[in-house]
């Protein structure tokens, strides 16, 4: 009782109500925040996987058809093997220059981060 009269002397009683109801509102405001970044980021990723998906089908089925072009002239097997040999060497590219790939991503994904936050 004594202080809740102090309170209402001290006109605290509806500063305290304003502190509180700010609070409460820059945490709703917050949660919405990260509601709407999640939605974002999550439809990136889906649209990033539905245009990988999409490209590894296109890059499949080209790559029939580049070795069934080169069978014409080498027979079946060597035009199938000579597509298997380039992406081969691709995969042995991209072993050997993994350290410099990581690196050229990593430094993306944090300008990408830092854009974000300014």
């Amino acid at each position: 009782m004594l202080k809740e009269s102090i309170l209402k002397f001290l006109k605290l009683e509806s500063l305290i109500e304003n502190l509180t109801g700010y609070v409460e509102t820059r945490i709703e405001l917050t949660k919405m925040e990260i509601r709407e970044d999640l939605a974002k980021a999550l439809s990136n990723f889906l649209l990033f996987i539905l245009l990988g998906v999409m490209f590894t089908f296109f890059l499949i089925l080209i790559s029939i058809a580049v070795a069934h072009l080169i069978a014409k002239s080498t027979g079946a097997i060597g035009g199938f093997a000579i597509v298997a040999g380039f992406y081969l060497l691709l995969a042995l590219l991209g072993f050997a220059f993994r350290g410099k790939i990581l690196e050229k991503l990593q430094n993306e994904l944090v300008q990408i981060m830092k854009k974000k936050k300014e």
